[in-house]
């Protein structure tokens, strides 16, 4: 099985995340640092609703870069996240199961 991981190698989370797929027989990890290679607004806005999640709900919100579009519309929020990758709530994780926001961590299980 293929896993991709839209990984920020400075947050613990991501790290575990990373450490759950690595570790689970079977299953090739790819790892994109979306900081690093940002997705395009199209392939964010995919995988959110793979996710069934709203923009809204992938914004970092607790991030200080985040307080102008905490009340945006999804358009605006999708736009600023492509501009400042920071914004994104990380780590989102794909598989051929589907799409999931890995927080907490142990959701990443469910697409394993």
């Amino acid at each position: 099985m293929k896993a991709t991981i839209w990984h920020n190698p400075r947050c613990s989370t991501s790290r575990k995340a990373l450490a759950i797929l690595q570790e689970t027989p079977g299953v090739d990890v790819e790892v994109i640092e979306y900081l690093v290679s940002p997705p395009t607004r199209e392939r964010l806005a995919g995988l959110y609703a793979q996710a069934g999640l709203t923009p809204r709900q992938g914004l970092r919100a607790q991030d200080p870069a985040a307080v102008p579009y905490r009340d945006a519309d999804a358009d605006t929020i999708l736009d600023a996240m492509v501009a400042d990758p920071i914004l994104i709530e990380r780590p989102l994780v794909e598989t051929d199961k589907g799409v999931r926001l890995c927080r907490p961590i142990e959701r990443v299980r469910e697409i394993l």
